[in-house]
């Protein structure tokens, strides 16, 4: 394994100089998984809680979460996103999963970005639904996919 890139020789945090890598496609998919009672579900699906359409503000949160990584997470570098994509999906009757992708051309890849939106359209259906299922959780929030940049291509 190497050296940690967000820590100097001395040990202090750093934000990493990617001023000389290449601009490159990159991509990165993220998951979250929120359980939930199968009625809870099935009124998603529905549309009929009483806060709106859990998914459309779900979605949009999501994608300006990604928009905002870099002011959530103190290292992370702006980026111009280029696309970022929320997808909701039931798993069970009791598991809704949650797919977000991003895309940019820069010098540094999206995974936080992908993560971050994932996690936040999961905090948003949570907040959309506590007040008739308040024993939801969230459940692996993972990094799934990336492809670009001198790493090249990961999926788990």
């Amino acid at each position: 394994m190497g050296r940690l890139t967000h820590i100097d020789e001395d040990g202090a945090a750093r934000m990493v100089d990617v001023s000389e890598k290449s601009v490159t496609e990159r991509e990165a998919r993220a998951e979250a998984t929120v359980v939930m009672e199968a009625a809870t579900l099935d009124e998603i699906r529905a549309g009929g809680m009483p806060k709106g359409d859990v998914l459309a503000v779900a979605r949009v949160a999501g994608i300006q979460a990604a928009k905002r990584t870099s002011e959530l997470i103190p290292l992370c570098h702006p980026l111009p996103l280029s696309r970022v994509t929320v997808d909701f999906e039931p798993a069970g009757a009791d598991r809704l999963r949650i797919s977000a992708s991003c895309k940019v051309l820069g010098r540094t890849g999206v995974e936080m970005e992908a993560l971050t939106a994932a996690t936040v359209a999961a905090l948003t259906v949570y907040d959309m639904c506590k007040a008739i299922d308040r024993g939801m959780r969230i459940e692996c929030v993972e990094l799934v996919a990336k492809s670009g940049g001198r790493s090249g291509t990961w999926e788990r």
